[in-house]
Order: C-alpha cells, then structure tokens, then sequence
C-alpha cells in the first residue's frame, strides 16, 4: 500500500486541531470540514485526540482517508479513541504518537 503524503501547502509547523467530546455520522461534518481546511491550506495536520470521548467508523473512515491524503499526526490518543482504532488495526497505519510534542517533533 502506498501512502501520499505532500510537502506543507504553506511553510511551518503543521495546525493543531483539538476537537471534544463525541463524533459520530450526525457531529462528524464540522470536524471534518475543519480537517479538510487545514489540510487545504498546509498540507497536513495534527489532531489532538485526548479529549475525544467517542467514534464511531464514521470517525475512523475520516482518520484513513485523511492518513491517506495527507500528513496526519495523531496526538494523545483518549482511551476510546485507541481503542477504536486498535480493534480494527489502524494502529498499525496510522502515525500515532503519545504527545502533542512528540507529534510535533516527529
């Protein structure tokens, strides 16, 4: 599997992104219209997840696409959102890192 991961649109550090609560088909459109203007204007992002208390596959469908497209780092992963995401062995795709530091160092 090939992963496309394009140079920054514009030059600097990736944005940081630091949605809350539950995400899910009906609360999913403004965060991922959120995902999708930064990673129009910079080519990337960094999704702070430690305060994501739910997602359903409609949340993790948006994590591998975006990972697919793009330079997505996710940082402090909450327990669900782990969960989640080690169920299915995205974990073993995604770049996921235990600090928003780290994240921003990698």
């Amino acid at each position: 599997m090939t992963t496309h991961q394009p140079q920054p649109a514009t030059p600097g550090p990736l944005p940081v992104i630091a949605p809350q609560g539950d995400f899910d088909e009906d609360t999913l459109p403004p965060l991922e219209a959120q995902i999708r203007e930064a990673v129009k204007a910079h080519g990337g992002l960094i999704l702070d997840a430690a305060n994501i208390t739910f997602g359903d596959s409609t949340f993790l469908r948006l994590l591998l696409a975006t990972h697919q497209e793009t330079d997505l780092r996710i940082a402090a992963p909450s327990p669900a959102v782990t969960r989640l995401i080690s169920i299915v062995g995205a974990d073993q795709v995604l770049n996921i890192h235990p600090s928003l530091q780290a994240a921003r160092n990698a």
